[in-house]
């Protein structure tokens, strides 16, 4: 079921939008050292945490699950559709149960890899196998930086964020908005935002499953912005949403439309349940995550009921909480065991996966960094192919800082060039320069080194590697301080991707009508 990557031919118009798009790139991104774009690849052998017959055991239990528990459906026409294609709905009741065997056969025409199309043909990402793609902090309510403070979410800074995304290359994909922009009444709010995400950005971007005319809205902007047909459109994914359960066991009304408007329309859908043990599901990993399972299951498999072959990605977001408080915890060991068996699940029914770069932090100090890195590797080594919450996340998502983002940039290229390995061949052994130098020389000044140095070694965003001395008469600038200063450095230089005249018309009047239609109803 997997779908190669696909390149249209180019039309001489269309190299011209190229030309333009890069040398607006080269101006926005010359005095910032950074990895150039690229689709990521894993060739590393996933961490395994469990064995086989224990990841069965996990299946098997979540099984049962659905079987003799079942999951609330919320939704009268998702519960319909979920009887007509054979699961047992509990008459007067949200109660819907599913047979192991009807789960598998749907979850058997899951897409293995797919292409998610952006607007820009050169960001296009491939999903699955062994492809990874980065994105950023997605639906923080504020905002914080070290001159503005911490305050609700707001047009400006959300538009600053993905002025951000668009000028790091590290980073591939806006991952819902970055933060939430209060000040946009919400009846009209993302229309305003995803017509942002064309106008300043040409990568992919995520709508909201919040209703079922916010998914028709986004849906047809990603169609404007690729300058398609409908019909084109229904052929390659442009869009993609994550779908959250309401842990334990229940799907609720706008995630259950946002599918169905989503798979419909061959658009992508990442399944992710929130599970925090201990609250919201069993307090050991092991019973987290059979719950976790079902309920992904549950709704990968709705996908599929909807449309068969219609894209779906593996969510896993299984953490716990404090114990001693109910808050949840991020960058833990059982967070990294969790997301590196999900996983493990997730290659189990070949279905791409989805995990997150998440901390607990209040601020941007030694705790965001070791919890981040300890997320990144449950997310990398788990074998994840799409990273959610990439740059940005703090206080466990109530916050989207300007300065954790570049620090995060800077883990996400450290973890770029990991993942592009080494080269082991005659040149790079260097035994004739082993020879040149001898006992008690040094490399400094061979051909070997002059030919390489530049880019012999990964050169960070942030980090400081002056001397001690050096680094006091300069000030003492902190890793915060370096983050600050190369953010506010990168919105100075931005300049906005190239975008064809008709398809800023045809956004500017679509997003004016849908305004004056009123947009979505809203409690306010």
């Amino acid at each position: 079921m997997s779908q190669e990557p696909t390149f249209p031919t180019e039309t001489s118009s269309q190299a011209r939008t190229r030309r333009t798009r890069q040398r607006h790139t080269d101006s926005s991104t010359a005095s910032l050292h950074q990895l150039p774009w690229q689709q990521l690849k894993n060739d590393y052998k996933p961490i395994a945490v469990i064995y086989e017959e224990q990841l069965e055991q996990i299946h098997h239990t979540s099984m049962r699950i659905l079987e003799e528990v079942g999951m609330d459906i919320l939704d009268d026409d998702a519960r319909a559709l979920m009887k007509h294609c054979g699961a047992n709905v509990t008459a007067g009741s949200n109660r819907v149960q599913f047979d192991r065997h009807m789960i598998m056969d749907y979850l058997a025409t899951v897409p293995e890899s797919f292409t998610l199309h952006a607007r820009n043909p050169e960001h296009n990402l491939t999903i699955g196998k062994n492809f990874t793609s980065f994105g950023t902090v997605a639906s923080a309510p504020n905002a914080s930086s070290m001159d503005g403070g911490r305050r609700a979410g707001n047009q400006a800074d959300y538009r600053n964020f993905l002025r951000l995304m668009q000028s790091l290359n590290i980073l591939q994909f806006t991952g819902g908005y970055p933060v939430e922009p209060v000040d946009i009444h919400a009846s009209v709010r993302h229309l305003d935002c995803l017509a942002d995400c064309v106008t300043l950005t040409d990568k992919v971007f995520h709508a909201y499953s919040l209703g079922r005319q916010r998914n028709r809205d986004g849906i047809e902007i990603a169609r404007i912005a690729r300058g398609i047909s409908h019909e084109q459109l229904d052929q390659e994914p442009s869009l993609f949403t994550i779908i959250n359960t309401s842990s334990p066991l229940r799907l609720d009304q706008p995630m259950l439309q946002g599918i169905m408007e989503m798979s419909a329309r061959n658009q992508v859908v990442m399944l992710t349940p929130f599970t925090l043990a201990g609250a919201m599901a069993p307090v050991t990993i092991a019973g987290a995550l059979a719950q976790q399972n079902a309920e992904a299951l549950a709704g990968i498999a709705f996908t599929q009921m909807v449309r068969r072959g219609a894209p779906a990605v593996y969510g896993g977001f299984t953490s716990n909480v404090d114990m001693k408080s109910g808050a949840p915890a991020f960058g833990t060991p059982e967070y990294v065991m969790a997301a590196q068996i999900s996983g493990q699940l997730a290659r189990h029914y070949k279905i791409p996966y989805r995990s997150s770069n998440v901390c607990a932090s209040n601020t941007v100090d030694a705790q965001a960094a070791y919890e981040s890195t300890m997320s990144l590797w449950g997310a990398i080594m788990g074998g994840a192919n799409f990273l959610m919450h990439g740059a940005g996340w703090l206080e466990g998502g109530l916050c989207a800082s300007f300065e954790k983002l570049i620090v995060d940039a800077d883990l996400l290229q450290m973890m770029a060039v990991y993942l592009k390995g080494i080269t082991v061949d005659e040149a790079s052994l260097a035994l004739e320069a082993v020879k040149d130098v001898g006992p008690g020389g040094h490399y400094f000044g061979t051909a070997h080194t002059m030919a390489r140095y530049k880019d012999a070694f990964y050169a960070p965003l942030v980090s400081d590697w002056r001397n001690f001395e050096t680094w006091q008469e300069a000030g003492k600038p902190t890793t915060y301080e370096h983050a600050h200063r190369l953010y506010k450095q990168i919105l100075e230089n931005y300049q906005p991707p190239a975008l064809d005249d008709a398809i800023r018309e045809e956004l500017d009047d679509f997003v004016a009508r849908r305004k004056r239609e009123g947009g979505v109803a809203t409690d306010f």
